[in-house]
């Protein structure tokens, strides 16, 4: 499970709790039933009428990818077993690749050698493999696009619930103390709806897109090991090559890792 996830909705209802106790709001101000049924229910009523029941079916396993650990291989990996194949490939030609294609862990990268075994043209190498990523970011932003509706939606229902509490409020104008808790209940809908749109909605939306770029960024990288292999590029370029596309930090590590692990050193 990706923790950090976890530990952002705490730190979100946490800043929540902690202001009201700070304005001396009371929690019992939080037990509104109707204002979480008209957030909840009517947000959840919007996106379905918004979304087609294909993409609906999938948020069971959006909300895997929004919490657990990414499956896909990192850079780091990536970069490893592609400079390993290209020093096999350098020693023993690229038919050696038949007997490892199979041990490849990334489904991707086993498509894209699988696809040069076959004989195929590097630009059609190139744009087929392209063209699976472009497909894969299609139902990403189809995914993420849920999410952003939910935060969009959110808000306004919340002003839609404050305006039934006022109107509930108003048929009681003869108790002034029922019409000020009856208004101040009002405006639980309002802060029930930015709430869920700002800090669990939009940032759903945001965190499955950031996910999505990361593993559009090691799927290019992969495309490129490969083409750079296929064409019988020297492993020490190639992993010069794509060893810079990592950041800074990423990058130091790495070559802290290997520099360990050479022959003779301590």
């Amino acid at each position: 499970m990706d923790v950090m996830g976890i530990v952002g909705i705490i730190t979100g209802f946490a800043a929540l709790l902690i202001g009201m106790f700070f304005k001396g709001v009371p929690y019992s101000a939080l037990n509104n039933p109707a204002a979480f049924f008209i957030i909840l229910v009517g947000t959840a009523g919007a996106v379905i009428i918004a979304t087609p029941g294909n993409e609906i079916k999938r948020i069971g396993k959006l909300v895997k990818v929004l919490f657990g650990r990414q499956r896909s291989l990192s850079a780091e990996e990536a970069i490893s077993i592609l400079v390993t194949m290209a020093e096999m490939v350098r020693n023993e030609g690229l038919l050696v690749l038949e007997q490892k294609v199979g041990e490849i862990p990334d489904p991707f990268m086993k498509l894209g050698f699988s696809m040069a075994l076959d004989g195929s043209d590097m630009q059609k190498l190139n744009d087929n493999l392209h063209a699976e990523i472009d497909a894969m970011k299609v139902r990403h932003a189809a995914g993420a696009q849920i999410f952003t509706q939910a935060g969009m939606y959110a808000p306004t229902l919340g002003v839609l619930g404050a305006v039934l509490g006022l109107i509930a409020a108003l048929s009681n104008m003869g108790d002034t103390e029922a019409l000020g808790h009856a208004i101040s209940a009002a405006f639980i809908a309002t802060l029930l709806g930015i709430f869920t749109g700002y800090v669990l909605w939009h940032p759903f939306a945001n965190r499955l897109k950031q996910k999505s770029k990361q593993e559009v960024f090691i799927k290019e990288l992969i495309i490129e090991g490969v083409l750079g292999i296929a064409e019988g590029e020297n492993p020490r370029m190639l992993k010069e090559r794509l060893i810079v596309c990592l950041p800074a930090p990423e990058r130091e590590m790495m070559e802290t890792s290997e520099a360990e692990h050479k022959p003779g050193s301590k």
